[in-house]
């Protein structure tokens, strides 16, 4: 996974961007959590997750996850294969 690896060098330069970069970056996210009025969670899977039609899982999927604070700016980018 080489395309992983150059993203795992690059991934501190989305640190302060808004969220609406992020969208025109990646596009709509696979899912968004409200954590609480002061930051919340885009979830960009990297592999198939089980909402895929025909994949059987047997194990999470990869994804990065971009922690937005209440100005809806990024403040950590995690890549992982835990389910927060």
């Amino acid at each position: 996974m080489q395309d992983l690896e150059e993203f795992r060098t690059i991934k501190n330069q989305f640190l302060g961007i808004d969220n609406q970069a992020l969208i025109k970056t990646f596009g709509r996210p696979d899912r968004v959590e409200l954590v609480d009025k002061s930051q919340s969670f885009f979830f960009y899977f990297i592999e198939p997750s089980s909402d895929c039609s025909g994949i059987e899982q047997k194990k999470e999927p990869l994804r990065v996850l971009f922690r937005l604070n209440a100005l809806s700016k990024v403040s950590e980018v995690t890549i992982t294969d835990l389910n927060p």
